[in-house]
């Protein structure tokens, strides 16, 4: 019968294999980022994920294990459907409201592993462990908040571009009872 210390060590396998794969995955989305702030937001949590790995070595060997990964389903569709946006939105305004929106999914799913397994490392009673676990849950919640600060401070309002100003066209016109040609009637209408 499986217990929670077989649990634990499944998902930090799992864990594992996911900050390998992110490692890979950075530079790339780094690359496609056309925003300086988000470019560097991303190489610096690079830094950090290299720094993850390394933790959760040191957490198997808390746990008198040899680190293994094993294939992270969810990191890997996740990082697929991240090369898909940036593909699609190459050039595109959106390109950094895009790489932001598939960053961020990653880091929730890394906060939520991460979360659980602080929590299961504390009721094994293994305390260094559930410390390191703790570092990296803190460092990949502060990713997740610095991705929304630069989605908030440029990329949305990037992203908006042109339709934005179809938007705030047919918003007018609706106000005065007018639907306004083009693109924007068909913002009106969708709105009814």
């Amino acid at each position: 019968m499986k217990i929670l210390k077989d649990l634990f060590l499944d998902e930090l396998a799992d864990m594992y294999d996911a900050e390998q794969r992110i490692v890979k995955a950075l530079p790339k989305m780094a690359k496609a980022a056309t925003c300086d702030d988000l470019k560097g937001a991303i190489e610096a949590h690079l830094k950090e994920t290299e720094g993850h790995v390394k933790k959760l070595e040191q957490v198997f060997q808390a746990f008198h294990e040899k680190a293994k990964g094993k294939t992270c389903e969810a990191t890997k569709g996740l990082l697929e459907e991240g090369d898909e946006i940036a593909a699609e939105f190459k050039g595109s305004p959106a390109i950094n409201a895009a790489l932001i929106s598939a960053a961020q999914k990653v880091e929730h799913y890394e906060i939520a592993s991460y979360g659980c397994l602080h929590e299961w490392a504390g009721l094994l009673g293994n305390a260094k462990a559930a410390r390191l676990l703790v570092e990296i849950l803190n460092e990949e919640k502060a990713a997740d908040e610095k991705l929304t600060a630069l989605a908030r401070a440029s990329s949305n309002e990037e992203a908006f571009g042109e339709a934005g100003a179809d938007a705030d066209a047919a918003d007018a016109g609706k106000m005065a009872g007018k639907v306004p040609p083009g693109k924007g009637r068909k913002l009106v209408e969708a709105s009814r």
